[in-house]
C-alpha cells in the first residue's frame, strides 16, 4: 500500500490503520512537528520526505526493510548516524531546497562516515548537504555504489572521487509508489 501525505496541515503524524501494509511512502511538505510515528511503518521500502521537521534522524532508525530514501530539505539535521541502522537501503538521496542552490546555503553534517557503513548502497546523491572538511572519502567505503551525484563539494574532491571509485554521475533512480 502506498502512503501519499501531501501539504498537511496538522501539526501530528497520523495514525495509520494498517501500518504493517504501507510499503511506499511520500511525505510532502506537511507541517508535522515531528515524525516519530514514521517508525511504526515497519514494511517501508520507499520514503520521500519534502521538508524533514526533526533534529535527528532517529524516527528512522526501525525501519530496516527501507531501500529507497529521498531527504529534501533536513535543516536541522547535522547527524547522520540514524542512517547506519538501514541496513537494506540501495538508493540514498539528500538534498537542499533548490532554491539554497542559488544562495550558496548548505546543510552542513557532522561526517559522511555513516552512509559509509550502508553496504547495500548502489546510488547516491548529495546535493547541498556536505561534512565540515567537504570530504567523499568516507563513502569510499561503498562497495556496490553504481553511481553518486554531488552538489557544493570541491571541484577537485568530487572528480579525486570518481577517480578512486569509478561509479557514474547518473541520477538516482525515481521511486517506485506501491500500488493497490
Amino acid at each position: 500500500m502506498h502512503l501519499d501525505l501531501m501539504r498537511d496541515e496538522d501539526k501530528i503524524f497520523p495514525a495509520v490503520a494498517q501500518p504493517d501494509a504501507v510499503r511506499s511512502l511520500r511525505i510532502w511538505h506537511c507541517s508535522y512537528r515531528t515524525l516519530d510515528g514514521i517508525g511504526n511503518l515497519r514494511n517501508l521500502q520507499t520514503l520521500v520526505i519534502a521538508t524533514f521537521p526533526d533534529a535527528t534522524l532517529s524516527a528512522l532508525s526501525s525501519l530496516s526493510q527501507l531501500r529507497y530514501l529521498r531527504i529534501l530539505h533536513m535543516p536541522r539535521v547535522t547527524d547522520l548516524s540514524p542512517l547506519m541502522a538501514l541496513s537494506a537501503l540501495e538508493c540514498l538521496s539528500l538534498e537542499t531546497l533548490p532554491s539554497w542552490d542559488s544562495s550558496g546555503k548548505t546543510t552542513e553534517v557532522d561526517s559522511l562516515d555513516p552512509i559509509g557503513h550502508l553496504h547495500e548502497l548502489c546510488y547516491l546523491a548529495l546535493f547541498g548537504v556536505r561534512p565540515k572538511d567537504r570530504s567523499l572519502a568516507a563513502i569510499e567505503r561503498c562497495q556496490r555504489l553504481q553511481s553518486a551525484r554531488f552538489s557544493k563539494y570541491p571541484k577537485s574532491e568530487v572528480a579525486r572521487f570518481y577517480q578512486v571509485r569509478r561509479v557514474s554521475n547518473a541520477h538516482v533512480p525515481e521511486p517506485e509508489y506501491e500500488t493497490g
